[in-house]
C-alpha cells in the first residue's frame, strides 16, 4: 500500500519537473530571436573623443564610426551595444576579452597585429600638425625643440617620438586629443599631431579659435584604421563580410559623404583589402 505522503512527493516532483521543463536559461548579454534560439549580444567598445568618428552628443555616442558600425551590423544580423570606456581601457579590454570588438579610429599596425585582430581597413588617415595661425611651424621638422601634445598611446605619440626621440621631454602625453587642443590654445604646448579627420573637423568647427593644420606627407605616412577584436575571434570574418558589403553597396560613401563632405577614395581602401 502506497502512503498519502509517498504520492504527494510524487505529484510535487513531476509538477517541479514540468515546470523546469517549460524554462529556458537566457543569459543577461542574450536577446531572443523568435526561433526558440538566443543571439548573442555583441558588445562593442569604443573611446567617445575623437570627434568626427565617435564622440558624445547630449550624452549620446555619434559619429562616422558609430553610423558606420550600425550599418555593418546590419548587414550581418547582430545585435550590439556600443560602450564608451576610454583609450586605453580599451585595448585592454579587448585583449582581456571583457568586450567583443572595438572601433575607434584605431589604426591598424604591425605591432598592435600582435596582439590583437583587425578587420579589413575602413578609413585611410595620416597624421596633421594643428598650431596657432602665427606659429612659425611649416612642417614635421620644424617641431624639433618645440614643445608638441599627442594622445598617449596613439600612433600620433609614435610618429612624434620618431622625429624627436622616444624620450623626448617635449613631448607631452594627454588622455585624448581633446585635452591636447585646450592645452595648445592654452600656450602649454606649441603644436598638436592628431589625425588629419579630426584636426580638420577641429579647425573647421571652430574658427574663432585661430587654429591652423599642417600636412607633411613626406614626414606622415597613410594610415588604415580597422575594427579590432580578441586574437583568434570568430566574429572577424563575419564582420569582414560584412564591411566589405557595406563597401560594395555604396551604403560606405553615403556614411563617409555625411561625415567628411567628400566622396572617399574606395580605390585605396579596397586595395589594401
Amino acid at each position: 500500500m502506497i502512503k498519502k505522503g509517498a504520492i504527494l512527493a510524487v505529484v510535487l516532483a513531476l509538477l517541479t519537473a514540468l515546470a523546469a521543463c517549460g524554462k529556458s536559461a537566457e543569459p543577461s548579454s542574450s536577446s531572443s530571436s523568435g526561433k526558440g534560439e538566443t543571439k548573442k549580444k555583441i558588445i562593442v567598445g569604443t573611446d567617445a573623443a575623437f570627434a568626427p568618428f565617435e564622440y558624445m552628443d547630449k550624452g549620446k555616442i555619434v559619429g562616422f564610426d558609430v553610423d558606420l558600425l550600425d550599418a555593418v551590423m546590419k548587414e550581418a544580423g547582430m545585435d550590439y551595444e556600443l560602450k564608451n570606456i576610454g583609450w586605453d581601457p580599451l585595448f585592454a579590454a579587448v585583449q582581456g576579452k571583457e568586450i567583443d570588438m572595438a572601433i575607434s579610429g584605431i589604426t591598424i599596425n604591425d605591432k598592435r597585429k600582435q596582439t590583437y585582430d583587425f578587420s579589413v581597413p575602413y578609413f585611410e588617415s595620416t597624421h596633421m600638425i594643428m598650431v596657432k595661425e602665427n606659429s612659425p611651424i611649416k612642417n614635421a621638422l620644424d617641431l624639433k625643440g618645440k614643445t608638441v601634445g599627442v594622445q598617449n598611446g596613439t600612433t600620433g605619440q609614435a610618429a612624434v617620438e620618431k622625429l624627436l626621440g622616444k624620450e623626448n621631454k617635449n613631448i607631452k602625453k594627454f588622455e585624448n586629443t581633446v585635452v591636447a587642443i585646450m592645452d595648445l590654445l592654452n600656450g602649454g604646448v606649441e603644436a598638436v599631431v592628431t589625425d588629419n579627420a579630426v584636426a580638420s573637423e577641429y579647425v573647421k568647427n571652430n574658427p574663432d579659435k585661430k587654429i591652423k593644420t599642417i600636412a607633411d606627407p613626406e614626414h606622415f605616412e597613410s594610415e588604415f584604421y580597422g575594427l579590432m577584436f580578441p586574437k583568434g575571434s570568430d566574429l572577424k570574418p563575419k564582420v569582414d563580410e560584412a564591411l566589405k558589403k557595406v563597401m560594395e553597396s555604396g551604403k560606405y560613401a553615403e556614411i563617409y559623404k555625411k561625415w567628411f563632405g567628400t566622396e572617399p577614395n574606395m580605390d585605396n581602401l579596397l586595395k589594401q583589402q
